[in-house]
Formats: C-alpha cells, structure tokens, sequence
C-alpha cells in the first residue's frame, strides 16, 4: 500500500524481503525509519550524496544506528567524487546488517558492492533485542 514517494511510507516486497525506502537527507530522520520498520521493512535503502564533509563526520555513525534501532540491513549507495561545480561527495557505499557491523563496503570509485544478506539475521537481532515490539510512543 506504501508505493509513492514523497510525504508517504514507501515499502516494497522483494524475493529478499520486504524493502524500505528513503533518500539521503532522510537519514537525518530516525522516525521515518521507525516507521518503516512499524511497516515490516527488513532492508532498507538509502542512495546518497553526502558531501565530503559531512560524510566523514556523520555517514557510517547514522548508518549504523539506523540498521540497529530498527533491526535490519541497510543498503547504501553512495557518491562518490569531484564533481564540476567543485563539490566532493564522500561516497562509501555499504551494505550493515542489523547488528551494526559492516558487511561490504566501497570506499571510493566506481565499481559494483556486492554483500550476502542473510535474513535470518533479521530474525535473530528482533528475537535477541525485541526493541521494535516494546516501542512506546511518547510524541
């Protein structure tokens, strides 16, 4: 039911599992993420261009509690590079499983990032650390 992009939820079921959807500046936002783990998202994406800056101050760290907070993979597509105008993106592209621990990643350049997913991994993060069911709401 959470297809459109923009002011609503988007999630989609895969062979891989049910994916979640944002971009870049939405890693800012833990409450969008929440939400769609609320959703069932398993995986979630997050394609990027984060600058050189705040990429090395902020990148893997919002990464890697996005993946722990919620109990699932995140996929990260990141550029990567000088760009024209002069502006440097960071790049890393990185794939972090639910426990928080890097997978696979690309630090620089053009190429291809590939990581196994094991969804059972999923599983046992949300039975080990059942933070997604004892979720209250105090807004």
């Amino acid at each position: 039911a959470y297809t459109m992009a923009g002011n609503n939820l988007s999630c989609i079921d895969s062979d891989l599992g049910r994916i979640g959807l944002s971009v870049c500046y939405d890693l800012r936002f833990p409450e969008l993420y929440r939400a769609l783990a609320a959703e069932k998202a398993e995986l979630i994406l997050v394609p990027s261009a984060f600058s050189a800056t705040t990429g090395d101050a902020h990148w893997h760290t919002l990464l890697r509690a996005r993946a722990i907070e919620n109990c699932s993979y995140v996929i990260a597509a990141a550029q990567w590079g000088q760009h024209p105008s002069g502006r440097q993106t960071y790049g890393h592209s990185i794939v972090i499983d639910p426990w928080g621990r890097i997978v696979a990643e690309k630090s620089e350049g053009k190429g291809l990032l590939l990581a196994e997913i094991d969804r059972n991994e999923i599983d046992r993060a949300r039975k080990q650390l059942p933070c997604l069911t004892h979720r209250q709401s105090w807004l």
